[in-house]
């Protein structure tokens, strides 16, 4: 049987994978993406769930990189206002940490590096009036305050994938790449899917497999893999910290910082460690050492001590970071390096080494610029101004579209809105279709998941399992104790089996 031919395949189904595939199909490029399992299902659902500039990365002197963040805070916020939020931070100020003219230096840095628009800027912080300084420890008095935006990562990389889809592109999840071989002047892909080998040609590949973008190379045949630097990092969840519906930024003695987040409605994320690893299955176990660390941190602030047993949620994840030589891992750069291979008459496979949540969409850019010699009839770059699905709400904003939402279907519950429009903006219409009240909507799974939400992931956001919806399409799992949550993953099991 004849390979099935592409312009680009690209292999990994993270947030840069999504991300490219998504401009590469705009630009009129013939794609397919290959994920060996599901999408965010590595690296890119177990971040602290932030779009940021990276105040730290100020003292590691990556003005480049915290420009370049700021102005896609903005880009992406406008994108995806219904998945990326703004986030007020608090940082309290005590003896022993940076000093007070290093702090209000480095904010005044970070308000003025790149334009905003949406975003407030920093202040003063008087904590023994500011509602934050409740869950604090009474020796702390001031400190400072700064806004960046939380995102729904996970959420994030499959309306990038949708993006990609819907302009043309062919996603393959549960697909792994078993062999890569160059034929002429194109490359031979052989992959697995449901049991069956499947081959593909295409004439440039994108290596985005993150953690494990050196074995991808060595499929390949490129004697030099890419230098990577993995690093776990560990987040926990406690139930909500009283007064911290903010967030904090926490000064370590180590002089690390940890963040103290809101996490839905009910629980606080706490993270996180940065542990060197040496092989990408290690970075996806958290240890009881980081645990206790991110424990102890937050323990040095907070008015009422965390003890291990208030964990109700732990994850791990690892950065596949650009191998700077830097001494530790907190010093490794969080930019992205494109290694361009096979620059002769065959053709080319791109390594992607590094990045941020933040600048998928410039990195997705930088990708493309680098394969255009390649593509003579390559369209321009457009994603700046293009909202990803469920992100083109109007002039008047999610609320405007959640308002104009409750109008045309006044016999759904409020609380049932609120999270269609949350999880999927303007598609929420999609996701209801038909139904007219709540029941319509079919059997209920728990934490406000229904039937025919789970046949919507099914049909249009590539859902294949429980975990799929409970942990990635949804954090419903986080919602439900162990028995519901069982229950819950059998039904959706079922629905999920019924295509």
């Amino acid at each position: 049987m004849p390979a099935t031919a592409y312009d680009l395949a690209i292999i990994g189904g993270g947030i840069n994978g999504a991300g490219i595939a998504a401009d590469a199909a705009g630009r009129g490029l013939k794609v397919v993406l290959f994920e060996k399992g599901d999408l965010a299902g590595g690296t890119s659902s177990a971040s602290s769930k932030l779009i940021h500039g990276g105040l730290r990365y100020l003292e590691q002197r990556e003005f480049r990189l915290v420009r370049h963040a700021l102005a896609e805070r903005e880009i992406l916020l406008a994108r995806a206002a219904h998945l990326i939020h703004p986030l007020r931070f608090v940082i309290p100020h005590g003896s022993g940490m940076r000093p007070r003219w290093m702090m209000r230096a480095g904010l005044f840095l970070y308000d003025r590096l790149a334009a905003r628009r949406r975003i407030p800027g920093s202040t003063s912080v008087d904590l023994t009036r500011d509602p934050m300084g409740r869950a604090l420890r009474s020796g702390f008095k001031a400190g400072f305050s700064y806004y960046d935006c939380w995102v729904d990562d996970a959420r994030l990389v499959v309306v990038a994938a949708l993006d990609a889809a819907e302009r043309g592109a062919r996603i393959l999840t549960r697909t792994p790449v078993t062999q890569i071989t160059p034929h002429g002047e194109t490359w031979r892909i052989d992959a697995d899917a449901n049991g069956a080998r499947h081959s593909f040609s295409a004439r440039a590949i994108v290596n985005a497999a993150g953690p494990w973008c050196a074995e991808i190379a060595a499929l390949a045949g490129i004697k030099n893999a890419p230098a990577l630097r993995l690093v776990r990092g560990t987040h926990i969840v406690v139930p909500r910290i009283a007064g911290a519906e903010d967030a904090f930024l926490l000064q370590n003695i180590d002089g690390r910082i940890v963040f103290v987040l809101p996490f839905g409605s009910r629980f606080t994320m706490i993270g996180t460690t940065e542990v060197p690893v040496a092989t990408p299955d290690e970075g996806f176990i958290p240890s009881a050492d980081e645990e206790a660390y991110l424990i102890e941190a937050a323990g040095r602030y907070l008015s009422r001590p965390l003890a291990r047993d208030d964990i109700v949620w732990r994850f791990a994840g690892v950065r596949p970071l650009v191998d700077d030589g830097a001494a530790s891992a907190s010093s490794v750069t969080r930019d992205w390096r494109l290694d361009l291979v096979q620059r002769s008459r065959h053709a080319p496979l791109l390594n992607v080494i590094g990045g941020k949540l933040t600048t998928f969409r410039l990195l997705a850019e930088a990708a493309l610029d680098r394969l255009r010699p390649f593509f003579s009839g390559m369209g321009p770059a457009w994603t700046a101004h293009a909202p990803l699905p469920g992100g083109d709400v109007g002039p008047e904003g999610v609320a405007g579209y959640r308002s104009d939402l409750a109008r045309r279907r006044p016999g759904l519950a409020a609380e049932t809105l609120d999270r269609f429009v949350a999880l999927y903006g303007t598609r929420a219409d999609r996701v209801i279709g038909d139904a007219v009240r709540d029941d319509d909507l079919g059997l209920r799974l728990g934490g406000g998941l229904t039937e025919r939400e789970v046949c919507y992931l099914r049909d249009h956001e590539w859902a294949r399992t429980a975990d799929d919806v409970l942990w990635r399409r949804t954090k419903v799992g986080l919602d439900l104790s162990d028995g519901e949550r069982a229950h819950a993953a059998a039904a959706i099991s079922r629905l999920l089996a019924d295509t």
